[in-house]
């Protein structure tokens, strides 16, 4: 038997509950498909809520404690191997379309990085440059969300060839002119946006594939829909803000949180002793300046954004039956991390470990061989796509791989892979830097050189409104949980190589 292709389809920073089978309040034609043809998996998590630690965990196999860049701004060395590097050396071929995010927008001459400026709008650099990169052979990068200035790379080569000449027009200075007063709504015409490049060069690249009778393993990388809430029409009016259910925080509910949860929630907050470094921390601000009416049309635009990107996904799906390459072809689907857009008065991301912001939504579809139509308990972490993809292609893991390998799960073959999950975030070297604990019915948070934590009972309260962290009657169960958290931390310690010898 053939071995089987690999096909990864990511967003950035999209909330697990939504996808149209799930949720009816938003319509996921193709995700609908995908969800239908697979297992959907109901509780996957990231390693990290944000974008950089959680997407070189994707490649590595290991947490962002482990691989190096531990928060944005910082880079995955490139001297760490990847899934890339296992598969080329077996014989496959490996790519990369979209959103990479594994290196910084600065550059020094210690830690070099190619998504940065000023490189980053070097066309003619971009022009001759594929790759490698990471372990993939074959790369089309770009790095802007919506109209965001760090537009440029292959993307840009891309909408120039296509004949959009005024590109620059779309985006904001110092690199285009687009006002920067317009929101919801974004001028770039569908034909120009970076869904359609991505579908487009994704497709390209396994016609490629098939062409050649080649073994591959593709990574199709979406950017929405992180904000800014920006799309083409008619996206953008596609949801009724007025019919959506809006998230809300619950009167009280910070009262027992650590303290930067309460300070998000006051509207001239002071988080200076939460920075040791120049650099600030995500999410350390007020989130009491988006108005209820903001909320409902911010909501109403993700979800035309998800829609949209649904659309190109189902395209790549469509190229993969029309080369009849599905059969053969894993298909997984899931995003970075999640994303708050309200629950619990909070916007965006950052050191809030909700489930809002580390589940993920995570489709596997791989016919005759993963069961179809099946929604699956057992956890899951983007940790565990390398080990699980390399043991599917029959290449051994390496042992510096701290995911676990869910192969049997995925088939059905077993019930569970893993009891816990294990979420890490750091913005500062001690101010900031907390791990989550995440068993089947708790979890707790635990804060560097700090007596309070949280602690939710995911069974008696699944929208985590109480904080049970000092609660009499949870006493026992935090004791018993801070065990398990140390337990899973000595766990996933790498063994980097075998005993060989008693001396």
């Amino acid at each position: 038997m053939k071995r089987p292709n690999i096909l990864l389809i990511t967003t950035d920073q999209q909330h697990w509950n939504t996808i149209g089978t799930f949720n009816n309040e938003i319509s996921t034609p193709n995700l609908n498909r995908l969800a239908k043809e697979g297992t959907t998996f109901s509780r996957a998590y990231c390693p990290n809520p944000t974008c950089t630690p959680s997407r070189a965990s994707i490649i590595t196999g290991m947490y962002p404690s482990q691989h190096g860049a531990w928060a944005l701004g910082t880079k995955l060395s490139e001297d760490v191997r990847t899934i890339g590097h296992e598969l080329k050396d077996d014989g496959y071929q490996t790519a990369l379309i979209g959103k990479a995010h594994f290196q910084p927008l600065k550059s020094n001459d210690t830690y070099s990085s190619l998504e940065s400026y000023p490189i980053l709008q070097d066309l003619e650099f971009w022009r001759t440059f594929n790759g490698p990169f990471y372990g993939f052979d074959y790369v089309e990068l770009a790095r802007n969300h919506t109209n965001e200035a760090h537009v440029g790379q292959h993307y840009a080569l891309w909408m120039e060839e296509k004949g959009c000449k005024n590109w620059r027009d779309y985006y904001l200075s110092p690199t285009g002119s687009m006002d920067q007063s317009i929101q919801y709504k974004w001028q770039i015409p569908e034909e120009f946006h970076y869904n359609t490049w991505i579908s487009e060069r994704s497709n390209t690249t396994l016609e490629k594939y098939k062409e050649n009778n080649e073994s591959f393993f593709l990574w199709a990388s979406f950017f929405d829909p992180h904000p800014p809430y920006l799309v083409p029409e008619p996206w953008d009016t596609m949801y009724d803000p007025e019919k959506l259910t809006i998230p809300k925080v619950v009167p009280g509910e910070h009262d027992t949180n650590p303290p930067h949860f309460q300070l998000t929630q006051e509207v001239n907050p002071d988080f200076s002793e939460y920075v040791e470094e120049k650099f600030g921390n995500i999410g350390f601000h007020s989130h009491m300046n988006i108005s209820e009416e903001e909320a409902k049309q911010n909501m109403a635009v993700y979800y035309g954004m998800i829609s949209m990107l649904d659309k190109y996904v189902g395209k790549i799906l469509d190229k993969l039956d029309e080369l009849g390459l599905s059969e053969n072809t894993i298909v997984v689907f899931t995003t970075d991390h999640g994303h708050l857009f309200g629950q619990h008065g909070l916007h965006d991301k950052g050191g809030f470990h909700y489930e809002d912001l580390l589940r993920l939504p995570f489709i596997v579809r791989y016919p005759n061989r993963v069961p179809a139509d099946r929604i699956c308990p057992s956890m899951q972490s983007l940790v565990d796509l390398a080990p699980t993809f390399l043991s599917f292609a029959g290449i051994p893991i390496p042992r510096t791989m701290t995911g676990v390998d869910q192969k049997e799960v995925w088939t059905g073959k077993n019930g569970m892979a893993r009891d816990h999950v294990i979420c890490e975030y750091r913005n500062q070297p001690t101010k900031v830097h907390q791990k989550t604990f995440i068993g089947e019915r708790y979890k707790i948070t635990v804060y560097f050189n700090e007596t309070y934590g949280e602690l939710f009972d995911l069974k008696e309260d699944p929208e985590e409104i109480r904080n049970v962290w000092n609660a009499p009657e949870y006493r026992e169960i935090r004791e018993q949980l801070l065990f398990h958290y140390i337990w899973a931390e000595l766990a996933k310690e790498p063994m980097s190589m075998p005993r060989i010898s008693g001396a």
